[in-house]
């Protein structure tokens, strides 16, 4: 199983990228292959879907857009081609809150989610990603959350104070702040 790949955008089509890794090619399904850069190194979190009929690499901007992705093909019913276009159109903090609110409205906005799949999902995943990895601001950097937790802070603890960092400061300022906001 892959966790993530480091190499450079060779193409971008409708539904997938292309990272080249020491002269492969790898085709990785994203929600948004737009928002990569051509020609530019990244790092992709990776899920490897493997069946008999079918090998693919599903690929994803953030650890919490992966972890998303996982626990939603993990609902009844709910497979890797359902799954993405519901990143691709909606924000993380968004899923998250209809799964909470039990919105079935907009989760069936998404194409291919019925009245039977959103209410599914809700009955699978209401309560569970909270307080679990996924933390549901995108707008925060990831670098911000990533340092956090190798300092020892628990994944609900950095929650509650991710809205009260500023987001215009330089990363060493969101630190800096945010052990201000833990420590109180």
């Amino acid at each position: 199983m892959y966790s993530y790949i480091k190499g450079m955008v060779t193409e971008i089509e409708s539904s997938f990228i292309v990272v080249e890794v020491n002269g492969i090619g790898y085709s990785i399904f994203t929600p948004n292959p737009y928002s990569f850069e051509l020609g530019k190194e990244v790092q992709v979190y990776l899920y490897q879907y493997i069946r008999e009929d079918e090998q693919s690499l599903y690929g994803f901007i953030s650890k919490e857009e992966k972890e998303l992705f996982l626990k939603l093909i993990n609902v009844k019913g709910l497979g890797c081609k359902m799954a993405l276009p519901m990143l691709a159109t909606g924000s993380i903090a968004g899923i998250i809150d209809a799964i909470e609110r039990e919105n079935i409205l907009y989760l069936k906005k998404f194409p291919k989610i019925g009245d039977k799949v959103a209410r599914q999902i809700i009955l699978d995943l209401k309560g569970k990603l909270v307080s679990g990895d996924v933390v549901p601001s995108v707008a925060i950097n990831e670098e911000l959350v990533e340092a956090l937790k190798a300092l020892g802070y628990k994944s609900a603890d950095i929650k509650k104070i991710l809205p009260q960092v500023s987001k215009d400061k330089t990363i060493e300022e969101q630190i800096k702040e945010s052990l201000r906001l833990l420590l109180k």
